[in-house]
């Protein structure tokens, strides 16, 4: 049987380039090419995952969470969440909500990016 091996969220941002320069200078991501004269598009990637940024229409951005409360955008399960959570709050990361341990078996923390976008990070644990 095929196997999928790989996943990319795509958001919609307001503006590619300062959306793809937080990823990148406070979340930790990088990112080699912007499509579009001005900047319509972007992957930023980090640790073999991908996360697309395209530009919103005139409508603008609304992110899950303003549509079903508590909702993440992205969720990236990591192998040391007290080391990314202390990675992201060095480089200034907006902090959506801070580590803790979860009823469902994940100690996480959640980011905002600057489009209000929520992703989460986090570890499950070994019970």
């Amino acid at each position: 049987m095929a196997k999928i091996i790989g996943s990319a969220p795509v958001l919609l941002v307001k503006d590619v380039v300062a959306a793809a320069n937080y990823y990148r200078d406070r979340l930790g991501f990088a990112y080699d090419r912007l499509w579009g004269h001005p900047a319509t598009f972007c992957m930023v990637r980090r640790d073999g995952h991908v996360v697309m940024l395209n530009l919103a229409p005139a409508e603008g951005v609304v992110p899950n969470w303003q549509v079903a409360d508590k909702i993440w955008d992205a969720y990236f399960w990591v192998d040391d969440v007290d080391a990314i959570y202390a990675e992201l709050q060095a480089s200034g990361a907006i902090i959506d909500y801070t580590l803790a341990e979860k009823p469902y078996g994940v100690k996480e923390f959640g980011v905002q990016d600057v489009d209000g976008h929520d992703l989460a990070f986090g570890q499950v644990l070994d019970r």
